[in-house]
């Protein structure tokens, strides 16, 4: 079962995930469904709550359809450059994530800091796998956005207390 790690340090590392399912955008021709996975999300740092992460490959690009009781959060991660974005239902358009990060020792992945998190061991071991000399021994990985959506900086563990 192929898994596109969300976002990716120099060729591959890090990130995932968040929109509507009910409410984003009519599905591309050509998804291919590549999980489910029954698990916890918490919205706004908000306390966790079961949720279920529908992982979905358009070719192009990765989304990652959260469903929290009646809230469906998209995130979409593209390779070509590496991107991630957020569905937002109100506009009718994707927004660029200013961060995102992950925490290996808890298999947690945020986005935008606490806006989203949710804990996703599948896309974490397939970001591991994919790079696996760049992540060993690594807990914390986080990257910033720039305002056109590419990535600007990725830092790990101590590192990114420098740069909070």
């Amino acid at each position: 079962m192929p898994i596109r790690p969300l976002l990716s340090l120099a060729g591959g590392l890090l990130v995932s995930c968040a929109s509507s399912f009910l409410l984003a955008p009519p599905p591309a021709a050509a998804e291919e469904l590549l999980y489910n996975l029954e698990t916890t999300c918490s919205l706004r740092g908000g306390d966790p709550q079961p949720c279920t992460v529908e992982a979905v490959d358009e070719g192009s690009a990765t989304l990652y359809r959260h469903r929290i009781g009646t809230t469906t959060e998209t995130i979409r991660i593209t390779d070509q450059p590496i991107r991630m974005t957020r569905w937002l239902e109100p506009s009718k358009e994707w927004r660029s994530l200013t961060t995102a990060g992950a925490r290996f020792s808890a298999n947690t992945i945020c986005f935008n800091g606490l806006d989203l998190c949710v804990v996703n061991p599948n896309y974490l071991n397939s970001v591991q796998e994919e790079s696996p000399a760049a992540m060993a021994d690594r807990d914390l990985v986080r990257v910033h956005f720039g305002s056109d959506g590419r990535v600007n900086i990725t830092c790990y563990d101590e590192g990114c207390e420098v740069i909070d």
